[in-house]
């Protein structure tokens, strides 16, 4: 091994310890270039993953490192991985043997191409690159594969296709791209989403799709909902801050739901824009930060009489971003005292001093 190449597994090594344990404390295990790591799956999405599958066939038709599919055959899926990358499919299948799995199959190549050919799975998972000529595109009929331009051939080699895209993808721009859509995943881990799921059955009949917001943080966490309920919700009565206030994971502002959590919670919404909630009593299941509101007051008139050395700056529908907050009052970060700035019910600009839950 050259000092080049090792100095590659060195690095490509310590990008996985957090993201990828059961890799990095695997002896054996070769690393491929830290692209292919970063494009990866982590283990928490793909273990969740695992949990998606139909059937008992599965192909991994862009397989990459591998990740998702060990979770799959850990799942008990008979899986195919598929990678065009050569020297990326000769290193996942040496990494198969240190990891001691035995129900994976390899296909260098197109995953694609074995569609063509005429061969079908239960299920088909399928992570189109967002990197096309070293760029970086968004919207789906521009990765690679184009799965909306063979959507109806992936439906067909199929029962259930499950396609990762990037958390950057407007949700209402794929429903629009694809077809037979079940469910979309909103996926965040520790407050950071990391992926959309998109769920498609080639029985379905659903008029629309259920969005479901999975969060892993301290708790892992469901809230299901569908858009045309969001929209049908009217939300008329907005609320001062009272005891508690309540920050949406990620997640749930990815999906744009925002009016029906104050029903489902029991919260009120504090400005129509602001995107926080508070109620007098504590709702520990809600998906998301939770704060115990010392005080409260006027933006300009509680700065002057509370003024804080120290605290955690938030920003929420305010004119000012959260370093020229710092900048302006002279505050540094850090402490347990958490300062949010946001609009109140009347439009009025407040400050919150508040804790966390």
């Amino acid at each position: 091994m050259s000092s080049r190449e090792l100095a590659e597994q060195i690095d490509s090594k310590r990008r996985c310890e957090k993201k990828l344990p059961l890799w990095f404390a695997t002896s054996g295990i070769y690393y491929p270039p830290k692209l292919a790591i970063e494009q990866a799956s982590s283990e928490t999405t793909a273990k969740f993953k695992s949990s998606l599958v139909r059937g008992k066939t599965l192909l991994d038709a862009t397989g990459g490192f591998g990740i998702d599919s060990y979770y799959f055959e850990k799942a008990g899926m008979k899986v195919l991985h598929s990678e065009i990358n050569s020297e990326l499919s000769e290193i996942v299948q040496h990494n198969a043997q240190a990891l001691g799995i035995l129900n994976i199959n390899f296909h260098q190549g197109d995953g694609l191409s074995l569609l063509n050919s005429g061969r079908s799975f239960d299920t088909i998972y399928i992570d189109p690159s967002r990197r096309v000529a070293t760029q970086k595109v968004f919207q789906l009929q521009d990765c690679e594969p184009n799965v909306p331009g063979n959507i109806d051939m992936l439906l067909a080699a199929s029962k259930r296709l499950i396609i990762k895209t990037s958390p950057l993808l407007d949700l209402q721009a794929g429903i629009k791209e694809l077809r037979n859509i079940t469910r979309i995943y909103v996926v965040s881990v520790k407050n950071d989403c990391k992926e959309l799921l998109w769920i498609l059955d080639s029985d379905s009949t659903a008029s629309e799709p259920e969005i479901v917001c999975r969060t892993f943080n301290e708790l892992e966490q469901e809230y299901r909902f569908k858009v045309s309920e969001e929209r049908a919700f009217i939300l008329k009565d907005f609320s001062e801050p009272q005891n508690f206030l309540y920050e949406p994971d990620v997640a749930l502002l990815k999906a744009g739901c925002f009016k029906l959590l104050c029903q489902d919670f029991k919260i009120n919404k504090l400005h129509l824009n602001s995107h926080l909630y508070t109620s007098e009593d504590l709702q520990s299941s809600f998906p998301g930060r939770k704060f115990m509101i010392k005080e409260w007051g006027e933006y300009k008139s509680f700065m002057k009489a509370n003024h804080r050395q120290k605290a955690n700056i938030i920003t929420r529908n305010f004119p000012l971003s959260p370093p020229e907050i710092k900048k302006k009052h002279r505050i540094k970060d850090g402490g347990d005292d958490f300062l949010i700035f946001t609009t109140g019910p009347s439009g009025q600009l407040l400050t919150i001093l508040c804790m966390k839950v």
